[in-house]
């Protein structure tokens, strides 16, 4: 066994996290201000690659795998936690269609993703009434000639706005049930995106309800079978999972840096406050469980490049890596004092932001059920 990254993986590193500390560091406070979705951060991801992570040249992807992509996302959390998600929906949605999709499917949509001239892509599971519980799903297709006639609404659904493609979510049969995948394109007629959600972080990503009223989809655009639909749900989720983990640990990670920075200027009774060990003990708690929680991460990337099973390893990730990333910077805030509750300084912004990875894509109480589940079967 080695922990050394590869030589691909260590450019990806250095690249990314050189454009984020130039680029996006000096942005992310203006855009979290103005509610601003990151138009030119997501076009310099593209530029690079960096939204068609998952899937091969062919398609106009880098094809990269499943770690460097968690590198990457890790970095560009590190310096805009609202331009990670943009980033990690797009790549996810592009995965998807690349591995349910048929050919002509992957050749409409893949490289648009990943050159941003589609737009970004999203990904719509979730309902007003049917979240983690995706059995309680209301949105309908009804088979109509060669076309699905999509009925209902979707919420939450990040990068809705601004998505050239969707992946839409539908009942395609009531019994036995079964669920199907469609491709929702940008300016379907009976496709409608709500007003943005103003939400508590992450504010420059892009958070919608989207409505469908008898949205007529063309069969071609189903993806995979009609029954097939929570089996691309599920596959998406599991490296969705690695990728809220990597983007917690880069939010945790620059509190932790500010953190660190802060404690070696401010000083208190004659010294720096880095050399009381109260605050010695939360940066070394902070370190810690990030180094940790990178290592899961790691571990679960690692089986999914090798084609091997990490249903378990990925929710093991999320719920230790996000609880982490929100334990280090509350105690970030805290080792800033009042300074850390005033927007002068980033590390309110970071508290706010790293809040929601315990939430979205299925909750850490949910994560427990999925590994529990494992375990007991």
């Amino acid at each position: 066994m080695h922990f050394d990254l590869n030589e691909e993986q260590l450019q990806v590193e250095e690249m990314v996290r050189s454009l984020a500390r130039k680029s996006f560091v000096p942005k992310a406070a203006a855009i979290d201000e103005e509610s601003r979705y990151p138009e030119e951060n997501m076009r310099q991801l593209a530029e690079l690659g960096l939204l068609g992570m998952l899937f091969p040249s062919a398609y106009g992807g880098s094809e990269t795998g499943a770690v460097a992509y968690g590198i990457a996302l890790r970095e560009v959390a590190s310096g805009c936690a609202s331009t990670a998600v943009g980033m990690a929906v797009t790549n996810m949605v592009g995965e998807t269609i690349f591995r349910f999709g048929n050919e002509e499917q992957r050749r409409k949509f893949l490289p648009g993703l990943a050159s941003g001239s589609l737009g970004a892509g999203a990904f719509a599971l979730t309902e007003p009434g049917a979240g983690s519980d995706a059995g309680g799903m209301k949105t309908s297709a009804a088979e109509d000639g060669d076309h699905y006639v999509l009925s209902g609404t979707k919420s939450f659904i990040t990068n809705g706005t601004y998505a050239g493609v969707t992946i839409v979510m539908a009942v395609t049969q009531k019994e036995p049930r079964k669920i199907g995948a469609f491709l929702v394109e940008q300016g379907t007629p009976g496709f409608t995106v709500g007003k943005a959600e103003r939400k508590m972080g992450l504010k420059g990503s892009n958070t919608v309800s989207l409505a469908f009223d008898e949205c007529r989809i063309p069969k071609r655009n189903l993806l995979g079978g009609i029954g097939d639909g929570l089996r691309a749900a599920f596959s998406a989720l599991d490296g969705g999972r690695i990728g809220i983990a990597s983007q917690a640990i880069g939010i945790g990670q620059a509190a932790l840096d500010a953190a660190v920075a802060y404690a070696k200027e401010r000083k208190q009774f004659g010294q720096p406050i880095a050399e009381f060990q109260a605050i010695q003990w939360m940066l070394a708690d902070a370190a810690t469980e990030l180094e940790a929680a990178q290592l899961l991460v790691y571990r679960a990337a690692c089986l999914k490049d090798q084609g091997k099973p990490f249903t378990r390893e990925a929710p093991m990730a999320k719920v230790f890596a996000t609880e982490a990333g929100n334990r280090a910077c509350h105690k970030a805030v805290q080792i800033l004092g009042g300074y850390g509750y005033v927007r002068e300084y980033p590390v309110e912004r970071y508290l706010r932001d790293v809040r929601v990875t315990t939430i979205y894509e299925g909750t850490s109480e949910v994560q427990r059920i999925v590994i529990s589940r494992n375990l007991l079967r």
